[in-house]
């Protein structure tokens, strides 16, 4: 096995000159998960005005412990009056503070007596008071170009009143399924034939990274169609994924079309699951190119390669910090194991105590079972040519996003 590449000189590879995709305008309704193409300045403080923090009374601390008279009531919404001395206010969660007043007491402290009320003596200039731009203040950086908007940051872009966002592009993406044993569920299955698992999988794996698939198309065993097919996905996208065909059998036209028409960057990993992978670059005719990932056709080779490869090269597509590395946890393992020259990614789930994180193993790490993928928490990885007892410390990449 001398020749299988190693993962890192395989991500190198896979990210070499991959240049950031065009922006666009887009509501800001319809852009949650989208990458920002550029940072946000803040146009208003946050909150604009000192609001109140709860229902209750807002008055100067300077005339707290005293009978004072309610001067104003301020609801939320409404313009607050400047406060007349010696007096306080009335006022209800998110009411603007008034211009002479400092603090505000809960009303659960307070005695009212008809149109006054009597303050307790322990209250502090700037209790309950939520200060002008405690959030943001104007002319900040709101959001910074790469950002994801989940569902905090595009509440924070609405604070200010936004409606349209410069995002990224999302990458277009072509997914192939190669074989003539492979046939889409809701068709009865003959005799050798298998249902597409690797599809809908990896088409929620990329949507889920950032991308638009835009066609997905059933291969058949055929040089020729595999050229032609090719050919046609990546006119059309910037990506094209395929799962199955990379390996060396009589029946496996993946690589050997890829190499006919484009540009094979890396073959065959160091890794297991999924050594027979394949990256590299097709052809179109404007002279660009779209950028290739062959999977491998067992589906836990795929969901692995996916995280390990689709991921950060959409990320790098689209600029964004987190999608292009997973977050790193180290844990304990709770299982022992052993590897040989490929590094193995485990399927494992993460149990947290008070004395650490144990990273616990599915039992059977076969790349043919998909239901290990199902409840993992992280990949275990587990380099080449070690020998793990249960208790070492290990290394685990969160699937997070």
């Amino acid at each position: 096995m001398a020749d299988l590449q190693p993962i890192s000189a395989a991500l190198e590879a896979l990210l070499a000159d991959v240049s950031a995709l065009s922006a666009e305008s887009v509501s800001l309704e319809a852009a949650g998960g989208r990458v920002l193409a550029e940072a946000v300045t803040a146009q208003l403080d946050v909150p604009p005005f000192d609001n109140s923090a709860m229902d209750g009374y807002a008055l100067r601390a300077a005339d707290a412990g005293q009978w004072l008279p309610v001067s104003q009531r301020i609801a939320a919404g409404t313009q607050a009056q400047a406060l007349a001395p010696g007096s306080c206010a009335r006022i209800f969660t998110g009411g603007e503070i008034p211009s002479g007043a400092d603090c505000v007491v809960m009303q659960e402290r307070v005695e009212v007596d008809g149109e006054r009320a009597l303050m307790p003596a322990d209250i502090p200039a700037g209790d309950n008071v939520r200060h002008r731009g405690r959030d943001v203040r104007q002319g900040s950086v709101l959001l910074n170009a790469g950002e994801r908007l989940e569902a905090a940051a595009l509440g924070h872009l609405a604070g200010q009143g936004i409606t349209q966002v410069s995002v990224r592009r999302r990458p277009r993406v072509a997914l192939l399924s190669t074989g003539d044993e492979i046939i889409d569920p809701g068709t009865p299955l003959k005799p050798g034939q298998l249902y597409n698992s690797n599809r809908p999988m990896l088409k929620r794996l990329l949507e889920n990274f950032g991308a638009e698939v835009v066609s997905t198309v059933s291969v058949p065993d055929d040089y020729a169609r595999t050229v032609a097919l090719l050919t046609a996905a990546a006119a059309e996208t910037d990506l094209v994924v395929t799962t199955g065909g990379v390996s060396v059998g009589e029946e496996d036209h993946v690589k050997a079309a890829l190499e006919a028409i484009g540009q094979l960057d890396m073959w065959k990993l160091a890794i297991r699951p999924g050594k027979p992978l394949a990256l590299g670059r097709l052809p179109r005719d404007d002279g660009s190119q779209a950028r290739f990932v062959g999977l491998p056709g067992n589906p836990v080779s795929g969901f692995v390669g996916a995280w390990l490869f689709l991921r950060p090269l959409l990320g790098a597509m689209l600029s964004c910090a987190a999608l292009r590395t997973l977050p790193t946890i180290t844990a304990s393992a709770g299982f022992a194991t052993s590897t040989g020259p490929r590094e193995h990614y485990m399927r494992v789930t993460l149990k947290f105590t008070p004395r650490g994180v144990t990273a616990m193993a599915f039992e059977d790490q076969n790349s043919g079972v998909l239901s290990s993928c199902i409840n993992a928490d992280a990949f275990a990885v587990i380099p080449v040519n070690s020998d793990i007892a249960e208790g070492d410390a290990i290394s685990c990449l969160w699937l997070a996003g």
